[in-house]
């Protein structure tokens, strides 16, 4: 089963997020559990949580097609021991929030080095605050996100990516969420059949498809390898429709949630239609 769906607003309270997702024709979506662009939050409440968990039962979300992203702040790779400090902690509350609310998985950018340490002690660092964080929760798995490589920011190559999860010591609790636009960003060429198939076999000769937990399905407003991270809507980027197709038509990603990021939420409905479209194109 295929689980597509969009990162939808959880103003007013988590529990509202499903009910979001829905009136898009969802069956899977992502959600920020806290305000993503502040350090600190109020706990959930009880309500929160069972209304939550209640909404997605009721909606038929499973929540393993839930994957939320933590606070864009957090930075799990950091230079500075006490900024490193404060993003752990953030980072281990985003976990324990996500345990609340029953939810299976956590999406996170890899921090960067800011050019103060090297791209190997960075990586490292990436990997021991998973450790550090995966010691102190139970179940949630730690799903660490592509880049497209700006500024500092490493995991743009799949070489990142995998060196992380090398020095990750519970290999259940780990796994990567590819996304489209920050790939071809990257320099992974998906805008073909041929170009994504090729990037689909480099992902898993290097990390292993094991470890595909999601994706996030954008189209690109910048050239390949630009390393700029700027989304568009599908199929009026620089990506096109190609590898869309193949993800609805490759048994390879079901079970897994597909979750738009595209930059006009009004037409997220239409945008998973037309997904659901290319499913029966041959």
């Amino acid at each position: 089963m295929k689980y597509i769906g969009a990162h939808v607003s959880a103003a007013g309270g988590v529990e509202n997020a499903p009910e979001n997702a829905h009136e898009i024709g969802a069956t899977a979506f992502a959600l920020f559990t806290k305000n993503q662009r502040r350090w600190s939050a109020k706990p959930l409440t009880d309500k929160n949580i069972t209304e939550f968990k209640k909404n997605c039962q009721k909606l038929g979300f499973s929540l393993e097609a839930v994957l939320p992203h933590d606070s864009y702040l957090i930075n799990i790779g950091h230079p500075d021991p006490q900024k490193l400090q404060k993003s752990r902690k953030a980072f281990l509350d985003e976990f324990r929030r996500c345990e609340q609310l029953g939810i299976r998985m956590i999406n996170f950018h890899p921090g960067s080095h800011l050019n103060l340490i090297s791209e190997q002690e960075c990586l490292k660092m990436n990997a021991e605050t998973i450790n550090w964080t995966l010691k102190q929760t139970d179940h949630v798995i730690a799903v660490i996100e592509n880049t497209a490589g700006q500024g500092t920011n490493m995991g743009y190559l799949f070489e990142h990516l995998a060196e992380i999860i090398d020095h990750v010591k519970d290999k259940a609790r780990v796994g990567v969420c590819i996304d489209t636009a920050h790939a071809y960003a990257a320099g992974y060429d998906i805008s073909t059949h041929e170009g994504f198939q090729a990037t689909v076999e480099e992902f898993d000769r290097k990390i292993g498809l094991e470890f595909l937990k999601g994706m996030h399905l954008n189209d690109s407003k910048k050239e390949l390898g630009s390393r700029v991270d700027r989304h568009e809507t599908l199929g009026n980027g620089f990506i096109g429709w190609a590898p869309f197709k193949c993800i609805m038509q490759d048994e390879r990603f079901d079970g897994i949630p597909l979750i738009l990021e595209t930059p006009e939420p009004e037409g997220w409905a239409e945008e998973i239609r037309e997904l659901r479209k290319l499913m029966d194109e041959q």
